[in-house]
């Protein structure tokens, strides 16, 4: 039986246009539950979890991507839904059958603001849209907490999220 530990230790942005996917580092990669953006393929996803509530497919940026479903009872514990993104285009190539992003809608008391930073530390960056916080990890993971900031209301996983280049430096003053 799956508990709330191993739900925090092993750990789901809207999809992301296929060609701003960053460079796939997977060994950065936050994952949960046996799934790792980049690195995990269908084929992985179904044994472990079966067959998703809903299937579809769709082009993205002209590739065939396919979105996955767990609801409910095909969900896993403590979580209301797990929506699981396939297809990514990654320095290698296009890879039709390997995790892109997975977004976890947690039921309620699941992953409070608390929980939240104790698994995943102090966020990268945070925002404020439509009166919601929203937390931004380099390994991938993009919080959204609900409107009371008590606890997440979603958790996106993506590949790793490349460091900003440091800006040129200014040039130097001219010497007189």
């Amino acid at each position: 039986m799956k508990t709330l530990w191993s739900a925090l230790v092993g750990l789901a942005l809207v999809a992301l246009p296929l060609t701003l996917t960053p460079a796939i580092r997977p060994a950065l990669a936050e994952e949960w539950g046996g799934i790792e953006p980049g690195v995990t393929t269908i084929a992985e996803v179904r044994a472990r979890y079966g067959a998703p509530s809903k299937e579809s497919r769709q082009k993205v940026e002209g590739y065939d991507t396919t979105e996955w479903i767990y609801e409910d009872a095909r969900a896993p514990d403590g979580i209301r839904r797990m929506t699981v993104n396939f297809g990514i285009l990654t320095p290698h190539g296009y890879k039709q059958s390997v995790v892109r992003v997975f977004q976890l809608e947690p039921k309620p008391n699941i992953f409070g603001r608390n929980t939240v930073r104790e698994a995943w530390g102090v966020p990268d960056a945070v925002s404020t849209h439509n009166e919601q916080e929203t937390y931004y990890y380099k390994s991938g993971l993009v919080v959204t907490m609900d409107k009371e900031g008590a606890e997440a209301a979603l958790l996106s996983f993506t590949p790793p999220q490349p460091d900003k280049s440091p800006a040129s430096p200014a040039p130097a003053a001219p010497k007189r």
